[in-house]
């Protein structure tokens, strides 16, 4: 939504004054207030149109600071609200005094700062908002210290079981080794251990 420049309303009701009530006087005083010292004070037309002109512009200043409240239409309309005032002032000579040139100054004030607002919150989009400073309440609870992970070792290599030695050819038998058992023969002369010849028989 675009937003609409504030202070084009006193700029608007000066051009209405001038152009269709050229008998509106703006020095002759509309109010009179006596102030706690005695003194008399005389308010004018201009006096009013000048403290609406800085009531707006600080409206427009705070609606200027919100986020994403401005965009380039905006600051367009304020150009072209000063842009038409300086030309009034100094073109026309029902336009040419010190009220309307400070209003014109209010239009200029109002478009500088909306730009400068704009640049500074693109700036703070860009870095994300570092530097800032924001305030610790006095109750908040201390903040935990920071534990550094462990760092985790690598996997250790599977132990390789030693390798057995291979036998050698000088080793000795063990002598508790069994020996072999011999096969036995039925007939007790024919046992292996028997060397004896058996008997010839006699012719």
């Amino acid at each position: 939504m675009v937003g609409f420049p504030l202070l084009l309303i006193p700029l608007a009701v000066y051009n209405i004054i001038v152009f269709l009530m050229p008998g509106v006087s703006f020095t002759d005083p509309l109010l009179r207030l006596t102030l706690m010292s005695g003194e008399v004070w005389q308010i004018t037309l201009s006096d009013m149109l000048l403290a609406a002109g800085v009531l707006l512009l600080l409206l427009e200043v705070i609606k200027g600071a919100r986020p994403g409240a401005k965009y380039l239409t905006d600051h367009l309309l304020s150009l072209i609200v000063f842009g038409a005032a300086a030309a009034e002032f100094v073109l026309w000579p029902k336009f040419g005094n010190s009220t309307y040139c400070l209003l014109t100054l209010l239009a200029l004030v109002d478009f500088i700062s909306g730009i400068a607002l704009r640049t500074r919150r693109r700036r703070a989009a860009v870095t994300g908002g570092h530097g800032q400073f924001e305030p610790v309440p006095a109750d908040a609870p201390p903040p935990a210290p920071a534990v550094a992970p462990a760092p985790i070792a690598p996997p250790s290599p599977a132990p390789v079981p030693p390798a057995a030695p291979a036998p050698s050819a000088f080793d000795a038998e063990p002598h508790d080794q069994p020996k072999p058992a011999q096969p036995t023969v039925a007939s007790p002369d024919l046992q292996p251990g028997n060397q004896s010849p058996p008997d010839t028989p006699q012719r």
